[in-house]
């Protein structure tokens, strides 16, 4: 089969009908071969971070990071002229992938030499295509020289899925896209496992309509994240999106905070005040935890969505309002349903259009990119030059269950960049995170021994008399001082076993008595 020049392979996969991310990986992949170097990477510029779209060569939690151009010399002096722009090997300015040299990554080994050039699209700046190499004189004058020249190729293939990104856009929202496409707050939503490419084509699809929607999942998956996907794909998103969390609402006041109030409704209802409701009218009103509303509220709620109509608390005439609800519960509503907790015609008005949001464990590597993103926000927090996992560190993230989701991703890494910290890593040297410093039980995705969800007889000691609550209370104490013993009191560890997020597992031990 006989090799086709750069230009020429480039420019054939303009001509094939490819996705944008298997496009631009192909670009990047081929500069690669051409340059012989270590990695590429494709980055698009939004606001004032710099987002990767491709790379070769590179770690996989690459394509998560955020690279905010302030915080990285060399991308910002290669945004700043049109044309190649090399560095030499031994420049001190810090290379934004250092340690990250996907054939090196059990090493972390900084990056010597690097070059690149801006990328514009219609006149506009777009971003920065990079290459990197471990070895010193991998690029040199006619390096540049050659980057130069591809220059228009690379544009053109970019400028090429960009409009194929915006047809395709066009043709899911039915003429009614945003203008330009994808937003840069729609690429937070990291992922690209099967469960989020499904899930992202469903929200798509449901988003155009009127419909309420009932986003379920577990804690920590980011429901509110994809609430707010849905209003921007939305005919509403012009209009406000206001956020309730029911379970912050007490319920003495989560009638006004909802519908509002007239003047002197209650004592110290000094003048009329509008609800969440008016505040949404026009737009979407995104009800978190909605399985926590108080049942008296539930019924005006109800009637709010049968007629559109809500009235203030203390007020004589009703006020029409034109509202999309977007719920969310971590609980099993129907649960609720069946022990009297929840309203059974409110639970099917709400639930027309139920959405599952996959939990981290089922997204297989796409917990690499978001350690990616939360590795990059703590290097720039706490000032180091490079911040990393070790190959086994990624190993750990892909075998770890994730009882708490994204928020406990999140949570892990900040806390074992700080734990290297304190063991006083210098701040300009490449810091890699060990499984050590990770807790993560080993990476254990499950506990080594079964719950028991039926207590011994022997457990019941005690507990067996007065009332249901009291037994159900002391049950619950005694397998929670179990397992607590089992881990010598290290509480999250428990909460993994109990199959409780760790703050809810807080909540109960306090109620129980068991802290303060």
């Amino acid at each position: 089969m006989i090799e086709l020049p750069l230009e020429a392979a480039v420019l054939a996969d303009l001509l094939e009908d490819l996705p944008q991310a298997v496009r631009l990986q192909r670009l990047a992949a081929r500069l690669r071969a051409y340059f012989r170097c270590g990695a590429v990477a494709v980055l698009h510029l939004e606001g004032d971070h710099l987002r990767p779209v491709a790379v070769d060569g590179l770690v996989r939690d690459a394509l998560g990071r955020r690279f905010a151009v302030s915080e990285h010399p060399r991308l910002a002096a290669i945004l700043a002229r049109r044309g190649a722009t090399r560095f030499h090997h031994d420049s001190n300015l810090p290379d934004p992938y250092d340690g990250l040299i996907d054939e090196h990554a059990g090493e972390p080994l900084p990056v010597h030499d690097c070059m690149g050039t801006s990328l514009h699209i219609e006149g506009k700046l777009w971003g920065v295509l990079t290459l990197d190499a471990l070895q010193v004189g991998t690029f040199d004058e006619d390096s540049q020289a050659d980057l130069d020249r591809l220059i228009l190729v690379i544009e053109a293939a970019i400028r090429t899925t960009r409009l194929e990104a915006e047809i395709r856009a066009l043709r899911l929202t039915r003429g009614d896209a945003p203008e330009g496409g994808a937003t840069s707050e729609d690429s937070e939503i990291l992922g690209q496992s099967d469960a989020i490419a499904r899930l992202l084509h469903e929200l798509v699809v449901v988003a155009d309509s009127e419909l309420p929607v009932l986003l379920l999942g577990e804690t920590g998956v980011g429901k509110e994240l994809f609430a707010r996907r849905l209003h921007r794909l939305s005919r509403r998103r012009t209009k406000p999106l206001v956020h309730v969390n029911c379970a912050a609402l007490p319920e003495s006041l989560a009638e006004s905070e909802l519908f509002g109030h007239a003047k002197g409704a209650f004592s110290g209802a000094v003048s009329a005040r509008p609800g969440r409701f008016e505040a949404a009218d026009g737009g979407t009103l995104f009800l978190d935890e909605v399985g926590e509303l108080p049942l008296s509220v539930q019924a005006k709620l109800l009637r709010t969505l049968q007629n559109g109509e809500i009235q203030r608390l203390g007020a004589d005439q009703p006020l029409h309002v034109d509202v999309r609800i977007i719920a969310a519960t971590n609980r099993a509503l129907r649960d609720l349903v069946h022990d009297g907790l929840f309203r059974a015609d409110l639970y099917h008005r709400l639930s027309v259009y139920p959405i599952p949001i996959p939990p981290l464990r089922e997204r297989g590597n796409d917990v690499l990119l978001l350690a990616g993103r939360f590795l990059e926000l703590n290097r720039a927090r706490l000032g180091l030059r490079s911040l990393r996992l070790s190959p086994s560190g990624q190993a750990a993230l892909r075998r770890y269950a994730w009882p708490g989701n994204v928020r406990e991703l999140e949570h892990v890494i900040s806390r074992a960049a700080l734990k290297a910290m304190s063991r006083g890593v210098n701040r300009n040297d490449i810091v890699t995170l060990e499984t050590d410093l990770l807790d993560l039980d080993d990476g254990e995705p499950t506990t080594s021994r079964p719950i028991d969800r039926d207590p011994a007889p022997e457990a019941l000691v005690g507990a067996t008399t007065g009332t249901l609550r009291e037994a159900v209370d002391e049950t619950q104490r005694q397998l929670i001082r179990r397992t607590l013993a089992t881990h010598a009191g290290n509480w999250a560890r428990c909460a993994h076993e109990l199959d409780l997020d760790p703050s809810n597992l807080h909540k109960l031990a306090r109620r129980l008595g068991l802290k303060e």
